[in-house]
């Protein structure tokens, strides 16, 4: 059985980063939160919690929050990444002269990079060079619960077999069930490509389709993940695991989930930057229809759902039609 880390650096002080830097200090890590706002920080140390996006849930002794990168890239080997895809390139560009060969580099961010597609992990070895262990926690898991300590669980899939185990040991306890893989691209797709279909899930149900029509988009959400999935290499277990089925039917259906949420607003007749401001926090299957869409071309992939989703939130294309549009596209076999 895997030892646990002493230490580990958490990035990213919005709900779910901080989700995850109070599970690891419950288990008895000590840990250092980074945020990009320094005030926010010396209010969550003073306070000891986040009152922002977790009020209520007190940070345990273990969990102080942190303004120095320096700082954090001392304090652990172990880096978890938990800001938003759009800013994760610039983070890392930020670390990478900080960062040694013996630092092992996490994520449990859920997206591509906008511009090029690009995957996580593809991010990592451009950037980091010096790094070789490398792996990602993801799956079916709202911060709010993590934080609350309800029943979750989760998957870790690493480069490196000794990496998975210690960072599964990281996190396990009583409440916190976490598996294994060594697919690191079905694990990536799953957490990026539901964000996009709950976007189109909760606009189904904005526009009061029902039951009938939302289970038809996620299961046909769940064939394009698939498809994209298999022809990169992924696993189709994984994608019918934690990580894929899994996440895909949480964030679809319930609606803590930020991407329902801006997809319920859109079907409700909410412009996209009406939506975004009322919710507050990052959505990210918002940015990732664009960067899922750019993959697919380029693999020449076909996601009818997600560039629908896409030329609704960015090409005016109005959500009843799109909806019409994908119901009456041509019969064809199921697989």
């Amino acid at each position: 059985m895997s030892t646990r880390p002493d230490t580990f650096s958490v990035y990213g002080a919005g709900s779910w980063g901080t989700a995850l830097a109070l599970q690891l200090a419950r288990n008895g890590i000590d840990v250092k939160l980074w945020g990009h706002r320094p005030s926010q920080l010396e209010q969550y140390n003073a306070a000891r919690e986040n009152t922002d996006y977790l009020s209520g849930i007190p940070f345990p002794d273990t969990l102080h929050c942190e303004q120095s990168l320096e700082a954090l890239v001392d304090h652990s080997l172990y880096q978890l990444i938990v800001v938003p895809s759009h800013g994760f390139r610039a983070l890392l560009e930020q670390l990478q002269p900080l960062l040694s060969s013996q630092h092992k580099i996490l994520w449990a961010t859920k997206g591509l990079e906008l511009k090029t597609g690009k995957l996580l992990h593809e991010l990592v070895e451009d950037i980091l060079p010096q790094t070789s262990h490398y792996g990602l926690v993801s799956g079916p898991t709202f911060a709010a619960e993590v934080a609350s300590g309800l029943p979750t669980a989760m998957t870790v899939a690493a480069n490196d077999e000794t990496l998975t185990q210690t960072v599964s040991a990281a996190f396990q306890s009583e409440n916190y069930r976490v598996y294994t893989s060594d697919d690191i691209i079905g694990v990536e797709l799953g957490g990026a490509v539901k964000n996009v279909l709950a976007i189109a899930a909760g606009i189904t149900d904005g526009l009061g389709f029902g039951a009938n029509a939302r289970t038809a988009l996620i299961t046909r959400g769940l064939a394009e993940i698939m498809r994209l999935g298999t022809t990169l290499g992924a696993k189709a277990e994984t994608l019918m695991g934690l990580a894929g089925i899994g996440d895909l039917i949480l964030t679809c259906t319930d609606d803590q989930s930020r991407n329902r949420q801006l997809g319920l607003a859109l079907g409700a007749g909410k412009t996209l930057e009406q939506a975004i401001e009322d919710i507050g926090q990052a959505v990210e299957g918002a940015k990732t229809s664009q960067s899922i869409n750019l993959l697919a071309k380029r693999v020449d992939v076909e996601m009818p759902i997600c560039t629908a989703v896409q030329q609704i939130l960015y090409e005016g294309l109005p959500p009843q039609e799109a909806v019409r549009a994908l119901i009456s596209r041509k019969p064809k076999p199921e697989f």
